[in-house]
């Protein structure tokens, strides 16, 4: 059964002057779409997730993390929330037999100031990257041949190097990568890989 997949990361600090700074590093990290190479959304909320919004912009994924993060600065605060959107790309099953398509899909980054949402932070991240359906990356229903295996190898692979990448170049203390289901998530990854080889 398809589950949302999380990566949540920590620093040591996250005060109002380093917010922005350790998110553009996260956004450089990320291997955008060819077809939607930037950042596609972004909003800025007060208080709580359930507050109304208090600005947000549509791009067109073509707006720079760095343009993305100076317009989120304007709004600087450490009981705000922020969520950034963009798409990397991602082998898919295409429609003929055996064909596999790279299409893009939707990646949020949700960023909790420190006095944000009652210190969600503490359980959520300071920044947790939300990439949809883990079905999405291993088509665990979809019957592999050799090249749907290579596939499924690539999207896994896209992601762990992703995750790699945060880590070496953005200074973090903590990062969980995880799913809603109670099934632990590297026992499924290693599960499916093991069903491809």
């Amino acid at each position: 059964m398809p589950d949302s997949l999380y990566l949540n990361l920590w620093w040591p600090s996250f005060n109002e002057a380093e917010m922005m700074p350790r998110v553009e590093c996260v956004l450089r990290q990320f291997p955008f779409s060819r077809k939607h190479p930037g950042i596609g959304y972004f909003a800025v909320q007060s208080v709580s997730w359930n507050e109304p919004i208090i600005s947000q912009e549509t791009f067109d994924y073509q707006v720079t993390p760095q343009q993305a993060v100076a317009l989120a600065s304007e709004f600087l605060h450490d009981d705000n929330g922020y969520i950034f959107e963009a798409a990397w790309d991602l082998w898919s099953p295409g429609e003929e037999y055996d064909s596999w398509v790279l299409q893009p899909h939707k990646v949020k980054f949700l960023v909790h100031g420190l006095n944000f949402d009652d210190g969600t932070h503490n359980e959520n991240g300071h920044v947790q990257i939300d990439f949809g359906l883990d079905s999405d990356l291993l088509f665990d229903e979809v019957e592999l041949t050799e090249i749907g295996q290579e596939r499924v190898k690539e999207n896994i692979a896209k992601l762990v190097a992703y995750s790699i990448a945060i880590e070496k170049n953005c200074s973090i203390s903590a990062r969980l990568l995880w799913s809603e289901s109670e099934e632990n998530l590297a026992q499924k990854l290693i599960a499916r890989l093991q069903k491809v080889n």
